[in-house]
């Protein structure tokens, strides 16, 4: 296994390895680098899931650097080291992540990457869900998708479906309106969110159609516009995503050819892997089956 380095640009308000790089609206992000000591065999562009920070993914980019895989992660704006202002003060929706922050860091990625490396967007839950709204899109060579699927509530796995109503039409509601945004941390749940994103998944995941429903079928031919080739992992005792959800979201991309492999952790002699497991540290073992995607 090679070892890892990872690009060290020191920046004010950052921690040492961490980068910025601007949207298309001039909005700057953070963004960290991982780079492998000899010449990459290929790049990862890893796409994080809602409420989630870049740091939850740090031991997994470590590990693909191992591999001989430059990795880029990023926050969204409002998120983690890319959060610049308070909560209630940052105006975007989950399209502005795919649109804006998604395409900026693909392009920061690629700029620091040698010309005619192959690309792959790695989405975890929401990560998968953006790809349509990226415009240079057609530069990735796979994307692989994990734990993803639509979120539309009434599919959602039991665990969940139990109490996501809750959620929806009695939390999320109220707290914006009190609040300016989702204290998601203070109450236990996904994690704090601007107020234009936490208001847009809440349409998205009451609608049966996800997205397309909502926002229109502009957004349904963006998704069947995709051709990019897809590899998805899903996980049988995901409590958020069913199989359902897995399948309704990745119906969408009819013009991507895809691979989807459904998980048990007992067969990988694990008890749990769950909807954040996959890159978890002590689920490594599960890590390897990604690269076969990434050589292919």
């Amino acid at each position: 296994m090679q070892a890892m380095k990872s690009e060290t640009i020191p920046l004010p308000d950052l921690p040492p390895g961490y980068t910025t790089f601007a949207a298309a609206d001039g909005e700057r992000l953070a963004g960290r680098l991982y780079r492998p000591v000899l010449e990459p065999l290929g790049a990862v562009l890893v796409v994080p899931a809602i409420g989630i920070c870049q740091d939850f993914y740090e031991a997994f980019a470590c590990w693909l650097a191992g591999q001989g895989y430059a990795v880029f992660t990023f926050d969204y704006r409002g998120m983690g080291f890319s959060r610049r202002r308070p909560l209630p003060e940052v105006e975007c929706t989950l399209v502005d992540w795919g649109r804006l922050d998604c395409s900026a860091a693909l392009t920061a990625f690629a700029a620091r990457l040698p010309a005619g490396l192959p690309i792959h967007w790695l989405g975890h839950s929401l990560g998968g869900q953006l790809l349509p709204f990226v415009a240079d899109r057609r530069r990735l060579a796979r994307a692989i998708t994990v734990a993803s699927g639509s979120g539309y509530w009434r599919e959602n796995a039991p665990p969940l479906k139990r109490r996501v109503w809750w959620l929806w039409y009695v939390v999320a509601p109220l707290s914006l309106r009190l609040c300016g945004y989702f204290p998601g941390r203070r109450l236990g749940m996904v994690g704090d969110l601007p107020a234009g994103v936490m208001a847009q998944w809440r349409s998205w995941c009451l609608d049966p159609d996800y997205a397309p429903g909502v926002e229109g079928d502009h957004v349904r031919q963006q998704f069947a516009a995709v051709t990019t080739p897809l590899s998805v992992f899903s996980f049988a005792d995901d409590e958020y995503m069913s199989a359902v959800n897995t399948a309704r979201l990745h119906d969408l991309y009819v013009g991507a050819p895809q691979a989807r492999h459904a998980i048990a952790p007992a067969d990988h002699g694990l008890k749990r892997i769950g909807h954040f497991g996959f890159f978890r540290a002590e689920r490594e073992c599960l890590w390897p089956l990604l690269l076969p995607h990434l050589e292919a």
